[in-house]
């Protein structure tokens, strides 16, 4: 498109407000920065938008919210769905309540009854709400775990899951069919009230998803008479999780619960820490201060729309917090799920866990000593979703657990995304049940490390911005493809997966075999020694990622190999972008 054409009726059509247009002409003369808002309309990816907010066409606003809203309308209106509806919700982040409002205007101006929620919610019981009043679709107004000058906006369909074949490719479709904003259509709040279409989300649906964690709980009454004894520090990061979180632990019997008094209510600035990811070690900085203030013995933080739980637990013989990885995390309540599930006789026949292609090996090895499978899907929980819905229709295998590396996790089928409410409890009640004989979770974590083996995994994130940090990126994969290294980290490959051709080569034999998984831009390289490294674009941010890891033979091992892994293959993929 062309860019300054663009910037230039973006600053002149009576179209678009008064405080936009003068946001754009105080930008006259910075060309680089016209040029980053008006090179591309903002993409709406497979799952929706996410992006920086502020005037363009390449940025989160009303505009380019309202147009992707109209597009996901003609889509709905196709499918029949005008009176099953659509619930939105939204979290902490500038600009969300305003989003989810031009969202909710834009689908009533179309005839589409829409679920708002009154004030900010997790993104997991939006989830829940899809399917709980029955709706067509769910919009939730959120940039997860980005920076602050981020906002995003994600669709959900009639199952509870983000969006995936057909559907996402259809909405997309769709969207691209609205090229002009005259093409969208909204209408006033008062008005679409009067006409029966926007109605507000009241306490009822708060109660229904709170009684689907707590039924998640395998040993309510064990985990309540420990309960008294853990003492729990948690950070909302000022996000959407501090009333959710609270009540399931003060309805399950945890007492000690302190939370960061500085890091408590919602706040779109996010003013003490630079970047709300429980993943980013500066965010830890007053809860672990409280924790050692307190004695505590599990610290948790949930990111802004609290789908994601970051861990640190007490060493009882150093007295220091040990911070659980994502994949450590869920393993620990993968092993706590299936063993006491078994026990109890609660766990189902062809009981199923699900993980995705970069999450660890480890989960493979404890759901095969509970006689349970493991299905792994691509990148993203939506895949996960996915799985649920499509056990349920096949009538084969029972979803129990589904995780990924980066803080995600869900137990039970009441959401179709992961679920840091239900998370927290689980970790909490296996807590609670673990003292009881002495143990703290990082004592189990070191038995299960000696039980299944020595699993380590790393991430390296590379960031290039703009239009020339997109062009390097899908250079960089393309080179990889024409001319895969046959080494990597010291390791040979042995086979190599390619998600865009649907194709595994093994380099042994030289045989080829169908992926059976969905097209993505994602290579995975299958490395000697049960270890293994993937490479794939970001979804939501400027980034290519470089996922890895190892199996070792003693903590010792494993470290070693790591550590050879995380010097050595971001330099070999580098090469690729910088040739």
């Amino acid at each position: 498109m062309d860019h300054r054409k663009e910037y230039e009726a973006w600053c002149t059509d009576p179209g678009f407000d008064e405080h936009t247009r003068a946001e754009l002409k105080a930008l006259e003369g910075d060309e680089a920065e016209i040029l980053d808002r008006f090179y591309r309309r903002l993409e709406f990816g497979t799952g929706g938008l996410r992006g920086v907010i502020g005037a363009g066409s390449n940025r989160m606003n009303i505009y380019t919210v309202r147009q992707a809203t109209q597009g996901l309308a003609d889509y709905i209106c196709m499918q029949g769905g005008r009176e099953r509806g659509v619930a939105i919700a939204f979290d902490s982040r500038n600009m969300s309540p305003e989003f989810a409002k031009e969202a909710a205007l834009c689908l009533n101006a179309n005839g589409i009854r829409v679920y708002l929620f009154e004030s900010l919610r997790p993104t997991p019981e939006l989830s829940f709400a899809v399917r709980y009043l029955g709706c067509m679709a769910g919009i939730v107004i959120t940039a997860s775990h980005n920076p602050r000058e981020y906002n995003g906006y994600k669709v959900y369909w009639e199952d509870g899951a983000q969006i995936t074949p057909p559907h996402d490719k259809n909405i997309l479709a769709q969207v691209e069919r609205v090229t002009d904003f005259s093409m969208v259509k909204t209408m006033k709040e008062e008005e679409a009230k009067e006409a029966g279409l926007l109605h507000m989300i009241v306490r009822e649906l708060d109660d229904a998803y709170m009684e689907q964690l707590k039924a998640q709980s395998i040993h309510p009454e064990m985990a309540a008479r420990g309960a008294k004894d853990i003492r729990v520090v948690y950070t909302p990061l000022h996000g959407t999780g501090n009333l959710p979180v609270r009540r399931v632990l003060g309805e399950l019997g945890f007492t000690q619960v302190y939370v960061v008094r500085e890091q408590e209510l919602p706040d779109s600035d996010f003013p003490t820490v630079a970047y709300p990811n429980p993943e980013d070690e500066k965010a830890w900085t007053l809860a672990l201060a409280l924790a050692k203030e307190v004695d505590a013995d599990l610290v948790l933080a949930t990111d802004p729309d609290a789908d994601r739980l970051g861990v640190y637990v007490k060493d009882a013989k150093t007295g220091e917090y040990v911070s659980f990885t994502g994949n450590m995390s869920g393993t620990l309540m993968a092993d706590y799920i299936l063993r006491e599930r078994k026990e109890t006789g609660t766990l189902p026949g062809e009981p199923v866990l699900v993980e995705t292609i970069v999450t660890t090996d480890m989960v493979k090895a404890v759901a095969k000593a509970y006689g349970a499978r493991v299905r792994e899907v691509l990148t993203g929980f939506k895949y996960i979703g996915e799985q649920i819905k499509r056990m349920e229709e096949e009538g084969r295998g029972n979803f129990v657990f589904g995780m990924e590396e980066s803080y995600g996790c869900l137990a039970g089928t009441y959401a179709r995304d992961k679920d840091a409410c239900v998370a927290v409890m689980m970790l909490c009640e296996a807590a609670a049940f673990y003292k009881l004989q002495g143990k703290t979770l990082w004592d189990v974590m070191q038995e299960l490390y000696e039980t299944y083996g020595w699993y380590r995994e790393g991430l390296v994130s590379v960031t290039r911005k703009g239009m020339d940090g997109a062009k390097e990126i899908r250079e960089g994969m393309r080179r990889l493809r024409e001319l895969p290294p046959r080494k990597l980290g010291g390791s040979r490959v042995l086979a190599l997966r390619d998600y865009q051709t649907g194709v595994r080569t093994d380099f042994v034999t030289g045989g080829t075999a169908a992926t059976d998984l969905p097209v993505s831009d994602v290579l995975y390289f299958e490395l000697e020694g049960d270890g293994w490294c993937c490479v794939r674009p970001s979804g939501t941010e400027p980034k290519i990622k470089y996922y890895y890891g190892v199996k070792g033979e003693s903590e010792e091992d494993a470290d070693r190999r790591l550590a050879v892994y995380s010097e050595e293959i971001p330099r070999t993929f580098d090469g690729f972008l910088c040739p």
